[in-house]
């Protein structure tokens, strides 16, 4: 007997709108409730915390302790804002003098501005991970390439290391500025060694290996924090010839873009300003007092200003990205509305998520090899995340529920597809088809 299909039946328009007015109120109404909490201790707050003079908002003062925000603002009004602007500019130029060369002229740009952030020393360690993992490449060895770029992430991680890298800057933001750049740039580096595993001619010869791979790692609005993205996608999008990226990119829809992301900064400052939900997590003694409103508020909060947070912090890059013909992973979705961990994997971080499909889960089998063989690919790729973000006991218990909220959601799934749970869903459907 053919399985009948069945369809959703759509929401009246009034309980819709009546569904949008509860979650927005209920949003506001929370947030309010923070706002006052925060007011209220605003004194105690300051004096364990240090808040910061506010500029944004006339009156308020600024919570600055949540580190990516402070970190990459810090670095944005010291350089990376400039820097960025002129990767537009050598981009435009390139384009309608050399364009040819343009590539040439975004990765000696790259590397000049590598320099410029994170010194010649900090470039001699990416060259020197850089050439380590092109060696080890010609190999054509899957196990050997994920072996040299573990042992090489690790080195992130040696105190003794840490220390001599440390000497090189006066201050402790330069020297997190090569970590990150180091870190994000493994997984580049991971890409191409498993590229030139599965396809050694894709890329040509020595050579021009090492000249797309350096123009991939140092490829400037990418380098220090991503989105990430492939080896195969940049290779195969860079060589689309510059008159055919007319089309993708025109002004007002740049400008519009440009536009989302200074609302999307406003938004994250205006909640840092009118909200001290970040120093309001770090002591257990506030949390122990909170309201159940202002209570469900802070928790609110701290998701929506993570999402928004990188709505920036990805949105600048993909920008850029955009301008030059690539075609960047989408923005984060928005965390209100996803309800899954799967689709928290899937949809927050796009780049990161397609690159642990591609290069650990679809290697390892995945879901074409059993369950238990999906179970441990994906326990890896949690592993390699914990691993990449160093490790730490707080990111192994994250990994832990991430792995076992997938498992959860997965078997659910597989039960609810049974041949003896499916019929009866199907039933009610047909029973009740409003």
């Amino acid at each position: 007997m053919a399985k009948q299909s069945s369809t959703l039946a759509a929401l009246p328009r009034a309980e819709v709108c009546a569904y949008w007015v509860l979650s927005f109120g209920s949003h506001l109404y929370s947030f309010y409730q923070l706002h006052i909490f925060s007011k209220e201790h605003e004194a105690g707050l300051e004096r364990q915390f240090q808040l910061e003079k506010g500029f944004l908002i006339w009156g308020h003062k600024k919570d600055p302790t949540d580190f990516e925000w402070s970190f990459w603002s810090h670095w944005a009004r010291k350089s990376l804002l400039w820097t960025l602007l002129g990767h537009a500019v050598v981009s435009r130029l390139a384009r309608f003098f050399i364009p040819e060369f343009r590539l040439t002229a975004l990765l000696a740009y790259g590397l000049l501005a590598a320099c410029y952030a994170v010194g010649i020393k900090g470039v001699g360690v990416v060259l020197g991970h850089l050439g380590l993992s092109l060696a080890v490449a010609q190999l054509c060895n899957p196990a050997l390439s994920w072996s040299c770029a573990l042992l090489l992430l690790s080195t992130l991680h040696i105190p003794l290391l840490q220390e001599i890298q440390r000497s090189w800057y006066q201050t402790e933001e330069e020297y997190y500025l090569l970590l990150f750049s180091v870190a994000v740039c493994g997984l580049r580096f991971i890409s191409f060694s498993l590229e030139h595993c599965w396809r050694p001619l894709e890329a040509g010869g020595l050579q021009q290996q090492v000249y797309w791979l350096t123009a991939y790692s140092f490829y400037h609005p990418l380098f220090f924090n991503g989105p990430i993205l492939t080896f195969k996608d940049f290779l195969q999008q860079m060589q689309v010839p510059v008159k055919d990226h007319g089309a993708r990119i025109t002004f007002l829809s740049l400008l519009a873009n440009a536009g989302r992301i200074c609302v999307w900064w406003f938004i994250a400052e205006y909640m840092i300003h009118l909200m001290y939900m970040h120093t309001i997590q770090a002591n257990e003694t506030y949390l122990e007092i909170l309201p159940p409103w202002a209570l469900g508020g802070l928790a609110l909060a701290l998701v929506q200003f993570f999402y928004v947070k990188y709505l920036v912090l990805f949105g600048v890059p993909s920008l850029l990205a955009g301008m030059d013909g690539l075609a960047p992973p989408k923005l984060p979705r928005c965390v209100s509305i996803m309800h899954s961990f799967t689709g928290m994997w899937r949809h927050f971080d796009v780049g990161l998520y397609h690159w642990l499909i591609r290069y650990i889960y679809i290697p390892l089998g995945g879901s074409h090899h059993g369950l238990l063989w999906k179970m441990l690919s994906t326990a890896l790729a949690f592993g390699f995340v914990c691993f990449w973000h160093g490790g730490h006991d707080y990111l192994q218990y994250w990994a832990l529920m991430n792995w076992v909220g997938v498992l959860v959601e997965n078997g659910v799934t597989i039960l609810i597809s049974s041949p003896l749970v499916y019929p009866s869903i199907v039933g009610v459907q047909w029973l009740h088809p409003c």
